[in-house]
């Protein structure tokens, strides 16, 4: 479960609960189906007119990985498989690597060290894994797309809600406290679009971007390990150049682990 989303979505509303009591005004104002219509369901038509529904089939799967995260193979966990593999290829070569890919689950972790294990030049790995990461970027920025254009969306027909509201309200000017009430309700619209626009799809979007920029560097760092095992890189070497994509207060020398299995077994 992402916690940070569910933060974000129920202190918003407890903000603006909370906002309008210490203003005076009743949040119980808030309970209006028409305006909950005209946000919800125009922002959903508009979405559908921008949009295929190749594209639209894959929002279910987005709001998921929105409220759940998206778990990713740990950065040291690679960079131990690496320096694994480097150690083996310099005893075993290729066989070494190839039997080592079979047992990996992440399929492009598995299909990488595949094609070092098939003899493929470092021009042709570094090409087809250059590709794919940037077809899964593409992916991802429409994916994004779509709850950039909902948070876009969504303020405006606030406006058209308020409009429509106003229209409402000063088709009858006889009753002059219904007609406050009304004008309050006509503005219930606009509040629920700049909420629903700049506190929940703006930000939605923003979290899937930065989700996407997380899994493009451990697929780079996958490449990197490739490219260094494909040129028969030593331990040390694969370590210290995969070591780049950890940040220092996460970084854990292999080298130092493994004197420290060597102590123990003394």
């Amino acid at each position: 479960m992402e916690k940070s989303t569910l933060i974000g979505v129920f202190g918003g509303v407890a903000a603006i609960g909370v906002g309008m009591a210490l203003k005076g005004a009743d949040p119980h104002t808030l309970i209006n189906p028409a305006a909950f219509l005209i946000i919800i369901a125009g922002t959903a038509a508009a979405v559908f007119n921008a949009f295929t529904m190749k594209g639209l089939k894959k929002f279910p799967k987005l709001v998921k990985i929105i409220f759940c995260g998206k778990k990713f193979m740990p950065k040291q966990e690679i960079l131990e498989i690496f320096v694994s593999l480097a150690k083996s290829a310099k005893q075993g070569g290729v066989v070494a690597i190839e039997k080592r890919a079979q047992e990996i689950e992440d399929p492009f972790l598995r299909s990488s060290l595949i094609m070092v294990a098939d003899g493929f030049d470092a021009d042709f790995i570094s090409d087809t894994i250059e590709s794919e990461i940037k077809q899964m970027e593409e992916r991802h920025r429409s994916g994004a797309l779509i709850f950039a254009q909902c948070g876009m969306y969504a303020p405006t027909l606030g406006v058209l809600g308020a409009v429509i509201g106003l229209i409402a309200a000063l088709g009858n000017l006889s009753d002059i406290d219904q007609l406050g009430h009304s004008i309050a309700a006509a503005f219930v619209a606009t509040l629920l679009g700049i909420f629903t626009g700049y506190v929940l799809w703006h930000p939605f979007a923003n979290k899937l971007k930065q989700i996407s920029q997380e899994e493009v560097e451990i697929k780079k760092m996958i490449l990197e390990g490739a490219l260094a095992l494909q040129s028969g890189a030593s331990s040390i070497a694969m370590e210290a150049k995969l070591q780049a994509f950890i940040p220092l207060s996460e970084r854990r020398s292999q080298r130092g682990d493994d004197a420290e299995n060597k102590e123990e077994e003394k």
